[in-house]
């Protein structure tokens, strides 16, 4: 039987921890709650260290010490936990940079808990995908090979020539995938939005910018002079490389 959906809730605010951590909990999920970024860190490691991980980090941006935006680029680096922050305001600049630290979703306060419950479902069912081993089997997905990277499909994993490999989140790798499956094809964001939309955020032309950026850094494509991923200005991107099945 499969454990109950575990969540992490980081707020300075003790009347939002309640509030959501009853509206979860009625709702069958196992809720952690922390009032600092360290606070959160130490429950992170303890569940790491237990037999359920945290799946979802629920995460205020405006936090007293270490900021949520810091945690968040932090977590990031280590970690495939589901992340969405929270904020009191309606700021543009404040959900690109989360979305750009890593996050996966943005919501806004006052917080509607239907709705967020739902995003948190969303985002929970992706998280335990991600995690569970790949069984060995004749029918595995061929690993993809381009400039110097071969894409691992299975683990969503870029593996460069020295055998370094790198972590991509959800969103990252279908952009990576719609890219290999159009190379030399320049595709306008519209068409890029399409093909992605099943991601955890809310596609619009700035979010799909952010991807492009995050993936970008993680190829170690040179945003100033790109090779691999290139902007066409007034109709979108193009990849340049041709893949091939390994």
């Amino acid at each position: 039987m499969a454990m109950a959906p575990r969540v992490l809730i980081v707020d300075d605010d003790p009347l939002i921890r309640e509030l959501l951590q009853a509206y979860l909990g009625e709702e069958g999920y196992d809720v952690l709650c922390a009032g600092t970024a360290e606070q959160a860190e130490a429950s992170l490691a303890e569940a790491e260290r237990g037999e359920q991980p945290i799946d979802l980090v629920m995460l205020d941006i405006r936090l007293p010490g270490k900021d949520g935006l810091t945690l968040t680029r932090e977590l990031r680096v280590r970690s495939e936990v589901g992340i969405i922050l929270i904020t009191g305001r309606n700021d543009d600049v404040d959900r690109i940079v989360g979305l750009e630290c890593g996050a996966d979703d943005y919501v806004i306060k006052p917080l509607n808990p239907r709705e967020l419950v739902s995003r948190a479902k969303n985002l929970i069912r992706r998280v335990r995908h991600a995690r569970q081993p790949v069984a060995a089997q004749p029918a595995r997905q061929n690993h993809k090979r381009f400039a110097h990277w071969t894409l691992d499909p299975d683990r969503r994993r870029l593996i460069d020539a020295g055998g370094s490999e790198t972590p991509l989140t959800h969103g990252e790798f279908q952009l990576l995938c719609v890219f290999l499956r159009n190379t030399g094809h320049t595709l306008s964001r519209d068409q890029l939005m399409d093909q992605i939309r099943n991601r955890e955020w809310l596609p619009n032309d700035r979010s799909i910018d952010v991807l492009v950026g995050r993936l970008r850094r993680k190829l170690r494509d040179d945003p100033a002079e790109p090779e691999l991923i290139i902007t066409i200005h007034g109709a979108g991107y193009l990849f340049t490389a041709t893949p091939a099945d390994v």
